[in-house]
């Protein structure tokens, strides 16, 4: 047997949990219309952007304009959530997998990918990633797909070794996904469209986290600097410390450079970087940026304009110029704070669509809108419960 086939699989897909669409939207009844025949799938969307965001028991989805609580839906566990790649639906990471939000309407759906220790979810070119850690199962479908439950065609690749991993399709069907196991992570491979290897690299010790740049560059963070994936190959961009550790990246179409963390303490218990990484990937340079105070790993995004931006500890939301590496401006959104210990317990963070930011306080349990063109904070909502992570639906 090739190590080819050996490694990818496109027949059955994973187990899917679902036998019929989707719940209807919370508050809102059913539609009269569906009793009398119509097509269900015709009910008009509720709530506006839906914003998400967890706390200990639930979720809350907040209108995006208005930043008004619009559901609250009770759900046990720490939970995870990402956007699911369409303008109306949120991956939610639980203990059994990867449930579907319908976060238009207010409802989760009883639409699951089951996965063990469900981790990364990529959205890219019109096609969405999951990544099951506890399996090293790799799922991808169109975003699209959601609208009617569960999607008919799924894709599905088996990691040589179940591991903490990410993994990205790009428009011409390859798949660039993490190679390690429960014990260590040490690279990426390619494989094309058929499931069929084009190259590895195993000099990526600690691989975590990928974001996509312009002209559909892949960059791959490693604990010594990152790995370019462009064209069929990979280049390895050192970082300018023996322990250089990029983990959580944000690209942008906009930008060939990737915005990345930068941690250079193996033995910390909990390192507070005051750097950033920016990874040229035309180039293959790296350059490692000062910033007037700390941040965490919900602290990264990337603004319509392809600017870098990174949540401080200082309350501030530091805006970017990737090119110069230069701080052009800092948004004063909430007291300084600081990073708690568990990576679990809340703390501010980011989510970035269009040219809204919308930012978490847990201190005052308040969400803000934050208009990047204006720098004003456009909308505020205290909420009953801390909120923790922050996420909602595609652009």
């Amino acid at each position: 047997m090739s190590m080819a086939k050996h490694l990818k699989s496109w027949a059955a897909p994973p187990v899917l949990v679902s036998a019929g669409l989707l719940l209807t939207a919370c508050g809102a009844g059913q539609d009269p219309a569906a009793s009398e025949g119509e097509d269900p799938a015709a009910e008009t969307v509720s709530i506006t952007d839906p914003v998400v965001t967890t706390y200990d028991g639930g979720l809350y989805v907040l209108d995006g304009d208005t930043l008004e609580v619009a559901a609250d839906i009770e759900l046990e566990g720490f939970n995870r959530i990402n956007p699911a790649g369409d303008d109306r639906h949120v991956l939610v990471s639980t203990a059994e997998g990867f449930q579907v939000l319908d976060a238009a309407g207010g409802e989760l759906t009883d639409v699951l990918f089951a996965a063990e220790a469900p981790g990364h979810v990529v959205r890219h070119g019109g096609r969405t990633v999951l990544f099951a850690d506890g399996s090293g199962e790799v799922t991808a479908f169109d975003s699209d797909a959601l609208g009617d439950g569960l999607p008919e065609d799924t894709d599905v690749h088996r990691s040589e070794e179940a591991h903490h991993g990410v993994a990205i399709e790009l428009a011409n069907g390859e798949l660039v996904t993490t190679l390690g196991n429960e014990e260590e992570r040490v690279g990426a491979m390619a494989l094309d469209a058929d499931g069929e290897e084009i190259t590895r690299n195993e000099e990526c010790p600690g691989v975590h986290g990928e974001a996509t740049a312009q002209d559909e560059v892949v960059v791959i963070g490693c604990e010594d600097g990152v790995l370019i994936y462009r064209d069929g190959e990979f280049t390895k961009v050192d970082g300018l410390d023996d322990y250089a550790r990029i983990g959580n990246q944000a690209g942008s179409e906009e930008s060939p450079i990737v915005l990345g963390d930068y941690k250079t303490d193996p033995d910390a218990e909990l390192e507070r970087p005051e750097q950033v990484a920016l990874i040229d990937t035309a180039e293959a340079e790296l350059t490692v940026v000062d910033l007037p105070s700390s941040y965490t790993f919900r602290s990264l995004g990337r603004g319509p304009d392809g600017e870098a931006l990174v949540l401080g500890t200082d309350g501030g939301l530091h805006v970017l110029d990737p090119e110069s590496g230069e701080v052009v401006e800092s948004i004063e959104i909430m007291d300084s704070w600081e990073e708690p210990l568990e990576w679990q317990d809340p703390r501010p963070a980011l989510f970035v669509r269009g040219d809204t930011a919308y930012v978490s306080d847990p201190a005052t349990e308040q969400i803000h809108a934050v208009d990047l063109a204006t720098s004003e904070i456009t909308a505020s909502v205290t909420l009953d419960e801390v909120p923790n992570e922050l996420s909602g639906v595609s652009p």
